[in-house]
C-alpha cells in the first residue's frame, strides 16, 4: 500500500515499483484506488502499460466510486489471476485531514497489507518530518520511500524521516523515467548529498546495460587484437550508454563532476539521436571503413539523415581523434597529450625515451678555444672538503675544526639523545 500527500509521486512510483519486482521475477498488479484526483485512474493505466504490469481500475475516477471496495475486490482479483504482489495507489491530500487518515486507514483495514510504503517528496523541506509523524500515528508505515531526488534539494531534510519515526527508507526515485528507480543506500546517498559521485549504481547500471560479450570484443580492438574499432563497434556502445539513461545522469554519478552540474543539466539528449542516425545513414562498409568516406559519400549521408554535410564531416574527424585517444589509454599510455599524467607519453615513448643517449656538449676544434673552456669548467667543479663533511651535509664542529660528520658532532636535545 503507497501512502502520502498529493503531488509526492505515488501514481508514477507505483509504476516503477511494479517494473521493478517484474525485473525480479514477481507478477505484480496495480490497483487504482485513488478515486479523487482527476484522471488518476488514467494515469496508472498509462504508467501500467508503459511498465508492462497489469492495472486494476473497476472505476473511472474523478470523484466516483468506492476506493475501500476497489482495494478489497482487487485482492480477490490478484487471487483469481495469480498475481502475487498487489500494490495499491492510494488517494493523497494536500495537506494533513481527518478525511484522508480514515480513508487511508479503511484501505489498510480491507487489505491489510504486508508493507505499507511512506512516499515523500524529496524536495518538501522539514515539513517531511511533520508529515511523516501525522501518517505514523492515524494509519502507520513499515517502510519510506524518497521521490524526486534528482531535484536540486538533494533529499537531505527528507532523510531525516528514518530517524524521527525508525522506520528505514527502502527505495529511492531518482527521475520521470520508470527506470528511475532502485533500492535506497544509505552510503550512496550520503557520497551524491558530497557531490562524490555513485559509482556503485553507476557500475550496477552499466552491468545491466552492456553485453559482456559485446564489451570483451570492443576491449579486444582497442587492444589491437581483433581488428580496428570501427562505427559499428561505436554504435553499439553508444546505445548500450543510452540504455543506462540519460548522459547527465551519468555523469553526475562520476566523482568530481557535481561542479559542471549546470552544463550536464543543459546537455542536449537528442545530440546522441543525431549521431545515430548519421552512422545509421551510412553503408556497412563505411562504417567498417571511415576512411573510404569521400566528398560524394558524405553528402548522400547528409541527406539520408537530414543533417549537413558539416555534421558529417565533425563525426569523421570526432570519431578517428576520439579512436586514437581510447587507442593509446589502452595500450597503458594514459591520457594523450596530458602532462603529468601516469604514463602519459605511453609506452612507445618511454622505450624511446630511454633508448635515447643522453646528449654531452662537443669539444671545440680550436686548441685555443678547447683550453679555455676545460680551464671554466676547472673553475666550476667543487674544490674537494677538508673539512670533514659527510655527504649528508654535516660540517665541522662550528669553530673550523674538521668534524667526524657523526651525530654526536651536533648538540642534540636530550630525549634525542637518550634514543641515539
Amino acid at each position: 500500500m503507497l501512502a502520502g500527500l498529493q503531488g509526492s509521486g505515488k501514481t508514477t512510483l507505483a509504476g516503477k515499483l511494479g517494473r521493478w519486482l517484474k525485473e525480479h521475477g514477481h507478477s505484480p498488479m496495480l490497483v487504482a484506488a485513488d478515486l479523487q484526483r482527476p484522471n488518476a485512474v488514467t494515469q496508472l493505466q498509462v504508467v501500467g502499460q508503459q511498465a508492462g504490469v497489469a492495472v486494476f481500475a473497476p472505476e473511472p475516477g474523478n470523484g466516483i466510486g468506492d476506493p475501500v471496495g476497489v482495494a478489497r475486490n482487487s485482492i480477490a482479483e490478484a487471487r483469481r489471476k495469480l498475481y502475487d504482489v498487489v500494490v495499491v495507489d492510494t488517494a493523497g491530500r494536500l495537506g494533513i485531514d481527518a478525511e484522508l487518515m480514515q480513508q487511508a486507514a479503511d484501505i489498510r483495514d480491507a487489505v491489510q497489507p504486508d508493507e505499507i510504503l511512506f512516499v515523500v517528496d524529496a524536495m518538501i523541506g522539514q515539513d517531511a518530518v511533520t508529515t511523516a509523524q501525522a501518517f505514523l500515528d492515524g494509519v502507520g508505515f513499515s517502510g519510506v520511500v524518497l521521490s524526486k531526488l534528482d531535484g536540486d534539494a538533494r533529499g537531505g531534510a527528507a532523510l531525516s524521516v528514518a530517524q524521527v519515526t525508525g522506520q528505514q527508507v527502502m527505495f529511492a526515485s531518482n527521475g520521470e523515467k520508470l527506470t528511475d528507480f532502485d533500492v535506497f543506500h544509505p552510503d550512496r546517498m550520503a557520497s551524491r548529498i558530497l557531490g562524490m559521485g555513485d559509482m556503485l549504481t553507476l557500475i550496477e547500471q552499466a552491468e545491466k546495460a552492456f553485453d559482456a560479450d559485446q564489451a570483451a570484443k570492443a576491449a579486444a580492438k582497442l587492444q589491437g587484437k581483433g581488428g580496428d574499432f570501427t562505427l559499428e563497434d561505436f554504435l553499439e556502445q553508444m546505445q548500450a550508454v543510452r540504455r543506462m539513461g540519460s548522459l547527465s545522469k551519468i555523469m553526475g554519478m562520476i566523482p568530481g563532476m557535481a561542479q559542471f552540474r549546470d552544463q550536464l543539466e543543459n546537455f542536449d539528449e537528442r545530440e546522441i539521436d543525431r549521431i545515430q542516425a548519421l552512422i545509421l545513414s551510412m553503408t556497412p562498409a563505411e562504417r567498417a571503413n571511415p576512411k573510404m568516406i569521400d566528398g560524394s559519400r558524405r553528402t548522400r549521408i547528409a541527406k539520408g539523415a537530414g543533417r549537413s554535410v558539416s555534421d558529417v564531416n565533425q563525426l569523421v574527424d570526432r570519431f578517428f581523434e576520439a579512436r586514437k585517444m581510447m587507442l593509446a589509454m589502452a595500450g597503458g599510455g594514459g591520457m594523450p597529450g596530458v602532462p603529468g599524467m601516469p604514463g602519459a607519453g605511453g609506452k612507445r615513448a618511454k622505450a624511446k625515451q630511454q633508448a635515447q643517449p643522453k646528449r654531452t656538449k662537443r669539444a671545440s676544434g680550436n686548441p685555443a678555444k678547447r683550453a679555455a673552456e676545460q680551464r671554466a669548467a676547472a673553475v666550476k667543479q667543487p674544490a674537494p672538503s677538508t673539512t670533514g663533511a659527510s655527504a649528508f651535509g654535516f660540517g665541522g664542529d662550528g669553530d673550523g675544526t674538521p668534524g667526524t660528520g657523526l651525530p654526536a658532532d651536533f648538540e642534540l636535545p636530550k630525549n634525542l639523545r637518550d634514543l641515539l
